[in-house]
C-alpha cells in the first residue's frame, strides 16, 4: 500500500502511527507492571485471610460439643460469588471446617506455612496449636486473569478513541504548520511571465526558506532577462519607424520624379520591401507591449463600443466585408482598452488576409465577452494548427503577412488572465477557420 503523497499526509500518518505505537508500548509495560502487583495484592489479601480466619476456627472448633460433626460448613446468608474458598484441617488431615462452596479436592495436604499454586488456584496455608489446626485459604486463578484482562482492556480501550483523535490533531497540526508553505506555493502558481515579483517568504520554517530565496533569485533573473529582451525588441522597433519612414518618402518621391519605367518598378518594389519592414516593426512592437504585462485595466471598460469602432474604420478599407454582431447590452472587462483593440484589429486582419475574399468574416461578442472570429476557406491541419500561436510560424499561404497576428493575440489573452482558441474547421461548418479570444474576467459560452 502507497502512502500520502503530500508532505501533510505523510507527517500526519507516520507522528500518528509513532504516537500509537509509544502508548501501545507503554501499555503493555504498564500492564505487565500492574499485573505483578495485582498479584502482591492478591497475595497479601489471601494471607489476610487466612490469618483473620485461623483464630476464629479455632475458637470455633474448641468451643464445639462432643457429639459435633467433625467437618462443618459455614452457612451463608445469601448466595454470592466466592473468590476465596478455605477448608480448616486437623493434623491427621481430616476437615474441621469448610466455607460453603470450598471443593475439598482443590486443596492439597498441608506441607507448610505460606503460598502455593496449583494448575488452577493460588493458595496461602497458615496453622495454630503446633500444627495441631491448619488454615489453607484458596483464590482461582481464573479471577486473576480476569482482573488481568480488564485492567488490560482499560488500557487498550482507549486506542479506538485515541487513534482518530490523534490522526486528527496531527494532521490539524500539521496543517496549520505548513500555511506559509501553501502560501508560497501559491506564490509560485500565480507568478508568470506578466508578474516576476519576488515571492513573499514571510513565516516559512528555516528548512524552507534557502529554497525560497532560490526561487526568488530565479525570478529576479527572468525578470532581468525578459525586460532587456523585450526593451530590446521595443527599441529596435520604435528606431526603425524613423528611418524607414524617411526611407519610405524618399523611395516615394524617387517614384514620382524617376526618369523611366525601369527605375520607377525597380523603386515600388524597394516601396513595397519597406512597408513590409514598417508593418513588421510595428507588429514587433506590439508584442513587446504584449509580452511586458501591461495589459489588465484597473477597472472595467466597454468592449462594445470599442470593436464597433475599430470594425467601422476596417470596413472602409476593406468594401465592407466585415459581418459585425453585438450584443444589446455593454460587455465590461477588465482588459486594457487599446491592448483589446490590437488583439482584435490583428484577429480581424489575420481573417480578411487569409480567408475567402468572396465571403465575408464574421465577428460577434457574445454577453460572456468572448470575441469569435470566422472566415470561409480550406481547413487548417491540426498540427499546423497548434503551430499557428507560435511567433513567425505561417501556414502554406500566399498572403502578405509577418506571422506575428495570432502570437499577439495570444501574449494579450495571457497577460489578461483569458485564453485564445483556434478551431478548424469552424464550429458547425465542414471548412473554415474560426478564433475565439476571452480575457480573464469574460464569461465563457
Amino acid at each position: 500500500m502507497r502512502g500520502p503523497g503530500s508532505l501533510q499526509g505523510r507527517l500526519s500518518l507516520w507522528l500518528t502511527i509513532g504516537a500509537v505505537l509509544l502508548w501501545t508500548l507503554a501499555a503493555a509495560l504498564t500492564a505487565g507492571h500492574l499485573s505483578a502487583e495485582m498479584n502482591k495484592v492478591f497475595d497479601s489479601a489471601l494471607e489476610e485471610a487466612g490469618q483473620r480466619l485461623l483464630p476464629l476456627a479455632v475458637r470455633d472448633i474448641l468451643g464445639r460439643d462432643q457429639d459435633d460433626s467433625p467437618s462443618q460448613g459455614v452457612p451463608t446468608l445469601r448466595e454470592h460469588d466466592e473468590h476465596f474458598t478455605y477448608v480448616v484441617r486437623n493434623a491427621q488431615g481430616e476437615v474441621l471446617l469448610h466455607s460453603h462452596r470450598a471443593d475439598p479436592a482443590v486443596f492439597p495436604p498441608f506441607s507448610g506455612l505460606g503460598f502455593a499454586s496449583t494448575p488452577t488456584h493460588r493458595i496461602y496455608s497458615d496453622a495454630a496449636l503446633r500444627g495441631t489446626i491448619t488454615v489453607s485459604v484458596a483464590e482461582p486463578l481464573a479471577h486473576r486473569r480476569h482482573v488481568a484482562r480488564g485492567a488490560l482492556i482499560g488500557l487498550v480501550l482507549p486506542l479506538a478513541l485515541i487513534v482518530p483523535a490523534s490522526l486528527l490533531g496531527v494532521w490539524a497540526a500539521v496543517r496549520a504548520a505548513m500555511a506559509p508553505i501553501r502560501q508560497f506555493r501559491h506564490g509560485i502558481e500565480a507568478r508568470g511571465g506578466g508578474d516576476l515579483s519576488p515571492i513573499p517568504a514571510g513565516g516559512l520554517p528555516s528548512e524552507f526558506r534557502p529554497n525560497a530565496q532560490a526561487v526568488n533569485h530565479l525570478l529576479d533573473r527572468l525578470r532581468r532577462t525578459l525586460q532587456a529582451e523585450r526593451s530590446f525588441t521595443a527599441n529596435s522597433a520604435h528606431e526603425l519607424r524613423t528611418p524607414v519612414a524617411g526611407a519610405l518618402a524618399q523611395v516615394q518621391r524617387l517614384i514620382l520624379e524617376a526618369p523611366d519605367d525601369a527605375t520607377r518598378a525597380r523603386a515600388r518594389e524597394v516601396e513595397a520591401a519597406l512597408q513590409r519592414l514598417a508593418r513588421l516593426s510595428e507588429k514587433l512592437m506590439q508584442l513587446a507591449r504584449a509580452e511586458g504585462g501591461r495589459v489588465q485595466a484597473e477597472a472595467s471598460v466597454d468592449l462594445v463600443p470599442i470593436l464597433r469602432m475599430l470594425v467601422a474604420d476596417m470596413n472602409r478599407s476593406e468594401a465592407d466585408r466585415i459581418d459585425l454582431t453585438l450584443p444589446g447590452t455593454g460587455v465590461p472587462a477588465l482588459i486594457d482598452p487599446d491592448a483589446f483593440a490590437i488583439a482584435a484589429r490583428n484577429l480581424i486582419e489575420n481573417a480578411l488576409r487569409h480567408g475567402d475574399r468572396g465571403t465575408p468574416v464574421r465577428v460577434s461578442l457574445s454577453a460572456g465577452g468572448v470575441l469569435r472570429m470566422v472566415n470561409a476557406g480550406p481547413a487548417v491541419p491540426p498540427d499546423l494548427l497548434g503551430r499557428l500561436s507560435r511567433p513567425f510560424e505561417r501556414g502554406p499561404t500566399d498572403a502578405e503577412g509577418s506571422g506575428l497576428g495570432l502570437a499577439i493575440v495570444k501574449a494579450i489573452a495571457a497577460g489578461a488572465g483569458g485564453r485564445l482558441d483556434l478551431i478548424s474547421p469552424a464550429s458547425g461548418q465542414a471548412d473554415g477557420f474560426e478564433a475565439r479570444f476571452s480575457t480573464g474576467s469574460a464569461r465563457v459560452s
